[in-house]
C-alpha cells in the first residue's frame, strides 16, 4: 500500500466523510468550510487517490494547542495510518509549540495517544466540554 502524505488540512468532503464513516460526530458542512481554513496544521493521507485518514491541530500557535479530527476511514484501520498521522502531528507540535505549552486532545482512542507521551488528566484535573441548550446555539 502506498501512502501519499500531505502536510494539509483535508477538503471539506473528504474531513466530513471520514468524520462520519469513523465514527466521529457529523459535523455542518457550512461550519467545516468556516472551521478548516482557522486550522494551525493538518495532515491527511491518500491512498490510491482517496482521503483516507487526517487530523489537524487549532488553537493560538503558542502556549494552547488542541490535537483534533483524528480520524481514519474502517477500511484502512489497523494498518498504522492513525500512528502515521500521529507523527506527523507531533512533528509539527515539537517544532512549534514553546516549552510549557498546554496541547490538549479528547481521547477516544487513549492507547493511540498514550504512544505520543499524552496521559489523562485525571485526577490533577477534570475535562469538560460546554452542553448547551439547543435555543443558545448559532445554526
Amino acid at each position: 500500500m502506498q501512502i501519499k502524505v500531505v502536510k494539509e488540512v483535508a477538503a471539506v468532503a473528504d474531513f466530513l466523510r471520514l468524520r462520519i464513516v469513523s465514527g466521529l460526530t457529523p459535523r455542518p458542512e457550512a461550519a467545516a468550510k468556516r472551521a478548516l481554513p482557522n486550522s494551525l496544521f493538518g495532515v491527511h493521507l491518500i491512498v490510491d487517490e482517496k482521503t483516507v485518514a487526517m487530523g489537524r491541530v487549532v488553537g493560538d500557535g503558542a502556549l494552547n494547542f488542541e490535537v483534533v479530527d483524528v480520524a481514519v476511514d474502517p477500511q484502512y484501520q489497523g494498518k498504522g495510518l492513525g500512528r502515521l498521522v500521529m507523527q506527523n502531528i507531533m512533528l509539527y507540535l515539537e517544532q512549534t509549540a514553546v516549552k510549557g505549552a498546554y496541547i490538549t486532545l479528547l481521547a477516544d482512542v487513549p492507547e493511540l495517544y498514550k504512544k505520543f507521551g499524552f496521559v489523562l488528566s485525571r485526577p490533577e484535573c477534570e475535562g469538560m466540554h460546554w452542553q448547551p441548550k439547543a435555543s443558545t446555539v448559532a445554526e
